[in-house]
């Protein structure tokens, strides 16, 4: 049968599949719009499911804070490369997952996944969708939610870093230089006491080894060790580092002189531990001509 040209440009902006797919999925059922978007929608799904293994390690980290500032959250949303993290929508797919989750305090991603995003359709249908559309995998890895104890600080880095801070007083502009210093300088833990025995115990035989090969005397060797010790809890904990602002001071002293506490914080990264898969280009072309 003919199908006009303007029923298959419907079609396309309704699920923003390629021309010929479209014809064909209308020459299928008759002509038959609304046969064809639900056939669609069915074999995206199927796209879905065959690019769900996938390494997606690009993508976006999101912050919402609530109007009242009471609650906040943020959010990693990855696909496969930077040019599908810049697409509209993607990032509308990222924003509203966000708004969902930050609505209803949502912490799971399993859960979350389960949940209505617009009417008839859950976060993970709406996914699936957007697998579809972009041609990527697309995938809702981690989210965090705080809740304000006063304050709380948010900072985003060009959609790459996003990061949360949880004060005991101070006011919104320390919450936002905190946040900012955090990501900038990414401490692991709030103080030094916080630094895991085990990750100490493993920089100790790391700075040990050094200083023995210096082959000094056992206590200065003891000496040199312990020093490297004291620096090394500085720089990985929030409140023994410079702070980015002002060098000459530590945000333990900053923090004092604004008679406030850090809480807690979340520092969320795009991608990091995730390992990365190396592609050829030349076989992932030639894998697909072949079917």
């Amino acid at each position: 049968m003919s199908i006009s040209a303007a029923l298959v440009k419907e079609l396309r902006e309704r699920t923003g599949a390629g021309m010929m797919e479209c014809k064909k999925a209308l020459v299928e059922v008759g002509g038959d719009i609304e046969a064809a978007v639900e056939a669609m929608r069915k074999s995206g799904q199927a796209k879905a499911d065959k690019k769900a293994g996938r390494t997606a390690a690009e993508g976006v980290v999101y912050n919402l804070v609530a109007a009242d500032g009471k609650t906040a959250i943020v959010i990693e949303v990855n696909c496969e490369t930077d040019f599908v993290a810049r697409d509209e929508n993607f990032i509308s797919f990222v924003e509203t997952v966000a708004a969902v989750a930050l609505a209803k305090q949502i912490t799971d991603v399993a859960i979350l996944a389960t949940v209505m995003i617009e009417p008839g359709k859950t976060v993970e249908e709406a996914r699936a969708a957007l697998i579809s559309k972009v041609g990527e995998n697309v995938k809702v890895r981690r989210i965090r939610l705080m809740k304000a104890v006063n304050v709380i600080g948010s900072y985003s880095h060009s959609g790459r870093i996003g990061v949360l801070v949880n004060l005991k007083g101070g006011d919104t502009e320390l919450g936002k230089d905190l946040a900012m210093h955090i990501a900038a300088n990414s401490p692991i833990v709030i103080s030094q006491t916080e630094v895991p025995a085990d990750k100490l115990e493993k920089e100790r035989e790391i700075f040990m080894a050094q200083a023995e090969n210096s082959g000094k005397p056992k206590d200065i060797i003891e000496k040199m060790v312990e020093g490297r010790i004291k620096k090394y809890l500085d720089e990985v904990s929030l409140i023994g580092q410079p702070f980015v602002k002002d060098p000459n001071i530590k945000v333990a002293n900053l923090l004092k002189g604004k008679n406030s506490e850090v809480v807690e914080f979340v520092r969320f990264e795009v991608g990091e531990g995730i390992e990365k898969e190396q592609v050829n280009f030349a076989e992932e072309v030639m894998a697909q001509i072949k079917g």
